[in-house]
């Protein structure tokens, strides 16, 4: 019993400010790939949504456009604020192309939020 609590411990850990970054920035990109706006409206953060509604977020996607999205690297150098790495592959006059993209991620409240440029 007592390995079972140690290791239900061991899973408990927090999760650093990068891995939570790179978690949700994922699931992001994975929602655009997806063509899901819905899905990814909802990690804008606060301010961003504050000044960009639903619709006009979805009608700015492009949807099809990309084609997988890779964040390769998670950078925080300060408490509240990281930057995601991302590799972004997309389609462009019938070629695939692949592009790196970074990102801004804050923390607000208990969450990480991207923030639209």
């Amino acid at each position: 019993m007592l390995v079972l609590a140690i290791a239900g411990c061991a899973a408990m850990k927090p999760r650093t400010p990068e891995e939570a970054v790179r978690e949700r920035a994922q699931a992001r990109w994975d929602a655009l790939v997806k063509g899901d706006a819905k899905a990814a409206y909802a990690f804008l953060s606060p301010g961003s949504r504050a000044v960009m509604t639903s619709e006009s977020y979805a009608s700015s996607i492009r949807v099809g456009f990309w084609k997988s999205v890779q964040v390769n690297r998670v950078v925080c150098e300060a408490a509240d604020k990281c930057e995601a790495h991302a590799t972004v592959e997309y389609e462009y006059k019938a070629q695939r192309l692949k592009t790196p993209v970074r990102e801004v991620w804050i923390r607000e409240r208990s969450d990480w939020w991207y923030v639209q440029k």
